[in-house]
């Protein structure tokens, strides 16, 4: 991967995941919880956001590595679901609207990439920049649904789970970032080409 290449990709990184936790915010906002919006950060200014190791070192070791993906995190907005109003449905909602804007990213820009390149509308370049956006949205969507802690799916599946599985939703908290890590070794790269695939289904791209 050239130099402008690794700079795009950071880049783009970087506002997705901002995208993402400022969708967490709003959509808390939503429910009655204005945390967020207390301590600033329902802003698209990357530096409200920026985590030095998630959003700058993590992911240009990936992209250095030639890992096959690109992902990381910015700093969590900050949450309190006790002001929550209708809690059970909060709770999970609020979850899956970073995953949410990260799918409607991919979606814009895919769908950019298939009627703008067929209309001659858009430059070779933009395309060329919108491949990124919608593979870096869609490994940033697919990865944080995963249901383990601390990831957004793991959200999801806790309200799911009645109070029967409290001993279960304690390990995989305690042991999450194990978990996570195991995920990525053996079963991530089996999801990468169903990434591409899907990637290709929305931009009309093979």
């Amino acid at each position: 991967m050239q130099e402008t290449e690794i700079i795009f990709s950071i880049i783009i990184l970087i506002m997705s995941v901002v995208v993402h936790e400022v969708s967490h915010g709003y959509a808390a906002l939503f429910f009655g919880d204005e945390t967020a919006r207390y301590q600033g950060r329902l802003t698209l200014n990357p530096l409200k956001h920026l985590d030095l190791t998630g959003s700058v070192i993590v992911p240009l070791l990936l992209i250095i590595s030639k890992s096959g993906f690109v992902f990381g995190w910015a700093k969590p907005v900050p949450i309190n679901p006790y002001n929550f109003r209708n809690r059970k449905w909060a709770e999970p909602i609020v979850a899956l609207a970073g995953p949410l804007s990260n799918i409607s990213l991919a979606i814009v820009f895919g769908l950019l990439i298939r009627f703008g390149g067929y209309l001659g509308i858009l430059s070779p370049s933009f395309l060329y920049i919108a491949g990124y956006v919608v593979i870096i949205n869609l490994v940033l969507a697919i990865f944080n649904l995963i249901p383990i802690p601390p990831l957004d799916g793991s959200h999801l599946l806790f309200s799911a789970l009645s109070e029967r599985y409290a001993r279960l939703k304690e390990t995989l908290r305690r042991f999450g970032f194990i978990f996570v890590l195991i995920f990525i070794i053996f079963l991530w790269p089996f999801l990468v080409k169903y990434i591409f695939y899907i990637a290709s289904l929305i931009t009309g791209q093979q």
